[in-house]
């Protein structure tokens, strides 16, 4: 058995999650980093949020393209918005506790935000002309069978 170096986390937060893993595996909790494991672990949700925001801000962004932009849809705009819905569904039904994060009013107006300046970069048009608010329910923007239309 190698024996634990007790790598700071500063140092090499690989090494050092490699070696904490090992002590827990090993129970030896006299090993444990616990500050720095509770802080990890916190961090897992947050970065399962992250993906949920990064995800609903594209499809948004795509849904705005669609519906701002009509004369330019497209098979790729097509399937972001189609693949972004089933990647969506996967992550809530692999943590369901993420559905309540849709809830959120300021995590969905900060995503809603990112969404605009998303669309905006790759449409020329200027942000305010786009609602300050999604005009879509998120019953709406989840189904396959949404298409906004003009």
């Amino acid at each position: 058995m190698p024996k634990m170096l007790n790598t700071p986390y500063e140092t090499d937060v690989i090494l050092w999650s490699q070696e904490q893993a090992r002590a827990l595996r090993e129970r030896d909790f006299s090993k444990l980093d616990i500050e720095h494991l509770a802080d990890e672990i916190e961090d897992v949700g947050k970065s399962e949020k992250r993906e949920l925001a990064n995800r609903m801000a594209v499809l948004l962004a795509h849904l705005l393209k669609w519906r701002w932009q009509p004369e330019r849809r497209s098979a790729s705009w097509r399937r972001t918005i189609d693949h972004q819905r089933e990647r969506i569904a996967l992550l809530i039904k692999g943590t369901p506790s993420l559905k309540a994060v849709l809830g959120e009013k300021d995590w969905r107006q900060d995503m809603w935000l990112d969404a605009i300046a998303q669309a905006s970069k790759e449409t020329g048009i200027d942000e305010g002309a786009f609602p300050g608010a999604s005009p879509w329910d998120l019953t709406e923007t989840l189904s396959a069978d949404f298409w906004p239309d003009a």
